[in-house]
């Protein structure tokens, strides 16, 4: 097992996408095939995965509160992107976040083995937020966007060629 620098990695934004009661597997990503635009100019791109919410009981006759788990949340990944006007996929997000659906979105790694293909992952989110971020004058212009992320995280290992 080897680990991989952040550097390189890549986020794209995809075209709308329905809830399902069940787990999303890879081939609702690519059938029919989304089209996927690249997210430019990014500097930071956050975390998701699951955490389960807890679910308190307790029980008179033997005064102990359990810890149940309940429903799990994949949280909400936050991107940071240098602005760039012209860039289709900050465009993207800044549309998503004026309505109220779920969009698919992807991430590649930059892990791929010589001649291989990388790790990805692909799951729906909300763009929940997008602001501008200027900070001083020795700074980059910014823009910041929250995925509130509704499905669970479709994992594709990276493949020796």
């Amino acid at each position: 097992m080897t680990v991989h620098a952040t550097a390189g990695l890549k986020a794209y934004i995809g075209g709308t996408m329905e809830q399902k009661s069940d787990g999303f597997v890879l081939a609702d990503f690519t059938t029919p095939p989304q089209t996927w635009v690249e997210i430019k100019e990014l500097e930071a791109a956050g975390s998701v995965g699951d955490t389960s919410e807890a679910v308190n009981f307790t029980a008179i006759s033997d005064a102990r509160t359990r810890v149940l788990k309940g429903p799990r949340s994949a949280g909400t990944m936050e991107l940071i992107c240098g602005i760039d006007a012209d860039d289709a996929g900050q465009l993207a997000l800044i549309a998503a976040e004026k309505t109220p659906y779920d969009y698919a979105f992807k991430v590649v790694f930059n892990d791929a083995p010589p001649g291989g293909t990388p790790s990805e992952r692909y799951f729906i989110a909300k763009v929940m937020s997008q602001s501008e971020q200027y900070d001083q004058a020795n700074s980059v212009l910014k823009l910041n966007a929250s995925l509130g992320v509704n499905s669970n995280i479709v994992r594709v290992a990276a493949e020796e060629a």
